[in-house]
């Protein structure tokens, strides 16, 4: 793992929860982290509901689009997180994979799309508590 982690969210469509746990983690993560969102079989949008529950976080992810994953992306990750693509999404070897059991926000009511948020960002929130706790670990042996 570098100084600089590359975390790649991924889900199906690349339209809810891998873009909002993208705007998280740039958010939370800044110039400590690069982060990366694709999807197996990319929307056309964003999901309108999960734009607007980011914007109450104060996180404007309104100029995302969904992304299609490349063998790039995958290969330059050092953490790949998966929320309910299944076989959809390829494996990487020798990458750290935390699969996300994540309620998919497409036609759901804004109500639950806050819940599914709220839960993604509890989620980034810990995985960059790690994050960085790992690297600065690494660079106090080095």
């Amino acid at each position: 793992m570098t100084d600089r982690p590359e975390v790649l969210f991924l889900c199906v469509h690349n339209a809810g929860r891998s873009q909002m746990a993208a705007g998280f983690a740039r958010e939370l993560g800044g110039d400590h982290v690069v982060v990366h969102s694709a999807g197996s079989a990319p929307g056309e949008m964003l999901n309108p509901a999960v734009v607007e529950v980011m914007r109450e976080k104060g996180i404007d992810i309104s100029n995302e689009a969904p992304r299609k994953l490349t063998n790039e992306m995958g290969l330059r990750a050092d953490v790949i997180v998966t929320m309910g693509c299944g076989d959809a999404c390829p494996v990487y070897p020798g990458k750290r994979y935390l699969d996300w059991d994540l309620t998919d926000p497409a036609g759901m009511d804004v109500e639950v799309v806050r819940q599914i948020r709220d839960d993604i960002e509890r989620r980034v929130r810990g995985l960059f508590d790690d994050l960085l706790k790992f690297t600065a670990e690494q660079k106090g042996k080095q």
